[in-house]
């Protein structure tokens, strides 16, 4: 049985490759950006003004103060979206801007509307008084000082959210760049799984599906249900894959049926197949009975994750999503850190996954409360977690105020750090 370490290794080492896509770029959320995308335009488009005022030129302020003022004359309004071109401006005259409305020579600077004294009165505007020297480009956005043509708007690797969507639509991008999702094959394992909504006491409901199922909208790859695999499916399970190798399918996963029981028949399956990378059994808890394979000369992975909900659920969010991230070039997640608020003890070597509830102290520090129920048949501490807790192998004893590495359980951290 391998470390952690080990087998994230492992998982490094067998990448497959998944092609690039051109989409509408406004089609793009939650989409890996394959390639970086640029600006097309500088942005803003011109010198705007920041605020509703008055727009001058400087230089006919040099000479003024309170003793000598200055009446410039009023000639028009200039909004957002109007053409800001005025022929002949001659010294010592004006124009009200609202803001965001094109700043144009010779005028370059505002004085906000707040500032302007009127002549004759506000009720007559038609000059505005000025008795000191104004500075040159004030309450202005220049041209291009948000992007400049050509600047990097979004990074190759990075996950797409609204806030780029709105970045595409205001710099003209159309298209992008995006990686291919992955296709996702899920089978359950076991006579005791069932779809349906009534069952018996032997029996156990579908969970794993529907759970990891719903993952496809967090965790960037399309989701493909193979069914449910019986106690004696094995040469059934055997054609399967022997099918789905030559299919869309880019990682097969199957939930149970992966430890040394009767009925265990997944590894043994997978055995007969030519594979470049294995491994079975790795020392963290829940979900130690975890496999993965890479098929040799193939395009195709898979992995084995153990039947009960939480060590299922535990392995997906360890092995399969840093997988995922790895082959789409995703930059690796990176854990934030918690203090712990109650003690715990595990096995020195072997890793721990908990469930965890993060909140934060008054002055705004993170902290981690490990929950009862770590087993993993429950459910009910997995529903009111909302943190992973990372406890690392080569440690036993985690006292209260220990730092620990959290994950989100269903959004990847980079979402937030990123």
């Amino acid at each position: 049985m391998i470390n952690y370490k080990t087998a994230k290794k492992i998982l490094k080492k067998s990448k497959i490759k998944i092609k690039n896509q051109t989409i509408n770029s406004l089609k793009s959320l939650n989409r890996v950006c394959a390639k970086d995308v640029y600006s097309p335009v500088n942005y803003p488009a011109g010198n705007n003004t920041a605020f509703d005022g008055y727009a001058i030129n400087s230089k006919d302020t040099v000479n003024l103060n309170q003793k000598k003022l200055k009446k410039f004359k009023i000639l028009k309004t200039i909004a957002a979206g109007d053409n800001p071109k005025i022929k002949n401006v001659k010294k010592f005259q004006t124009v009200e801007v609202m803001t965001g409305a094109l700043i144009s020579k010779p005028f370059d600077t505002v004085i906000p509307i707040e500032q302007i004294k009127f002549y004759p009165g506000v009720k007559n505007k038609k000059y505005i008084l000025i008795n000191k020297k104004i500075k040159k480009n004030e309450y202005i956005r220049y041209l291009g000082s948000d992007y400049k043509k050509k600047e990097i708007v979004v990074k190759k690797g990075t996950l797409i959210q609204s806030s780029h969507i709105l970045a595409f639509k205001s710099l003209g991008i159309e298209k992008i760049d995006v990686k291919i999702k992955p296709n996702i094959l899920f089978f359950s394992t076991g006579n005791e799984i069932s779809d349906k909504k009534n069952i018996a006491d032997w029996q156990i409901r579908n969970s794993n599906t529907y759970y990891i199922k719903s993952l496809s909208n967090n965790f960037l790859f399309n989701f493909i249900d193979g069914g449910i695999l019986r106690d004696k499916d094995s040469n059934l399970f055997k054609k399967l894959i022997n099918k789905n190798i030559k299919s869309k399918a880019d990682i097969i996963v199957t939930s149970g049926a992966v430890s040394a029981g009767k009925f265990d028949f997944v590894p043994e399956v997978i055995k007969k197949f030519k594979l470049s990378n294995f491994f079975q059994g790795v020392a963290i808890r829940p979900g130690k009975p975890i496999l993965f394979a890479k098929f040799k000369n193939k395009k195709k992975a898979f992995f084995g994750l153990p039947g009960n909900p939480i060590s299922s659920a535990a392995c997906f969010r360890f092995f399969v999503y840093p997988y995922l991230s790895d082959i789409l070039n995703i930059k690796e997640e990176k854990p934030f850190k918690a203090r712990l608020t109650n003690k715990f003890k595990k096995k020195k070597n072997f890793t721990r996954f908990l469930k965890g509830k993060l909140t934060s102290t008054n002055n705004g520090n993170l902290q981690i409360k490990i929950l009862q129920g770590q087993e993993s048949f429950r459910i009910k501490s997995f529903v009111k977690s909302n943190v992973w807790g990372v406890f690392k192998a080569g440690q036993s004893i985690f006292k209260k105020g220990h730092l620990i590495e959290c994950h989100f359980p269903i959004t990847p951290n980079k979402n937030i750090f990123y």
